[in-house]
């Protein structure tokens, strides 16, 4: 059930980019094509209008910069990274940051398709009917398993580096983040990564924030401006600041997927070999009666 109504629009510019999308996937499923080739001659035409090679001619520096040998990205500069896998991604992940600053990413009956055919190209999985809203940031991008009819919105960050996985009905609205990396407070460079998973039917709600590691169960909720750093049992409403379970929605019975509660986790790693061991307990609670009381946590 949805809430939302169809809109059409007309059937020669439908067509138009029917064609341009079916193009675009059969081009990048076949082994033999030059990715980064691909996606610059792609922002060639819809940033500048014209093909890559007459770009090249007139205005050789924006001719670089939509080449993705010719930048970096954030991600490049981790340890963590996987250079091969990261290679293979990252000319469609520089397509889609530019491309939803022009036209064609703004608008939603050619944006979000266009989204749905780069995600199928740059993560380790993703369902049926994936709805993605435009300025969305990944870290890797590869690192993402999503499932059926899962929607994000506007200006969220999903930082994929440790891994996440969000299930079938997922939803994540706008300015949300969400990590699967974790610094000690002592020691940045100590950094530990941990898959964040986010359950059947679960949503992540306006401008709240995910640590890494976390679990939100199937049909769960995390309230506006939270912040959870653990888990969110069944169909609980976890709120505020950090987030806790106070509420759980009227539900019948169902069969459950994603359960913090037994849930199996995949093993934290570590990011830097120069910090290869678990990282201890680092901070402690403001002395008390005289007393020094240790936190159960030590990262940040």
């Amino acid at each position: 059930m949805t809430w939302l109504k169809p809109v059409e629009i007309g059937q020669d510019a439908q067509a138009t980019y029917n064609e341009f999308l079916r193009d675009l996937d059969a081009r990048l499923s076949d082994p033999g094509t030059d990715r980064f080739e691909l996606a610059a001659g792609v922002l060639a035409e819809i940033l500048y209008g014209r093909p890559l090679e007459q770009l090249r001619a007139e205005a050789p520096l924006a001719a670089l910069n939509v080449d993705a040998r010719n930048v970096t990205f954030e991600a490049e500069y981790y340890m963590a990274t996987d250079a091969e896998a990261f290679t293979r991604v990252k000319p469609l992940l520089w397509l889609w940051k530019n491309a939803d600053l022009t036209p064609v990413g703004q608008n939603p009956v050619l944006g979000i398709p266009l989204r749905r055919v780069l995600a199928g190209h740059v993560f380790r999985r993703v369902g049926r009917d994936f709805k993605c809203w435009q300025n969305v940031e990944f870290s890797v991008g590869y690192n993402m398993e999503v499932g059926d009819d899962v929607v994000v919105h506007r200006h969220v960050l999903l930082d994929d580096i440790g891994g996440i996985e969000l299930h079938d009905n997922a939803s994540i609205s706008d300015y949300v983040n969400v990590y699967s990396h974790t610094h000690s407070v002592l020691d940045g460079p100590d950094v530990t990564l941990r898959r964040t998973v986010i359950g059947r039917g679960a949503r992540v709600t306006y401008h709240s924030t995910v640590l890494a590691g976390s679990v939100i169960s199937d049909d769960a909720m995390l309230a506006t401006h939270a912040l959870l750093r653990g888990d969110i049992p069944p169909h609980g409403i976890a709120m505020g600041v950090p987030a806790r379970t106070t509420r759980f929605k009227v539900r019948d019975p169902q069969e459950l997927h994603v359960d913090s509660r037994s849930f199996v986790r995949v093993p934290d790693r570590k990011a830097n070999p120069e910090f290869p061991e678990a990282t201890p307990n680092q901070t402690r609670l403001p002395e008390q009666d005289g007393a020094e009381r240790p936190l159960v946590t030590g990262q940040g």
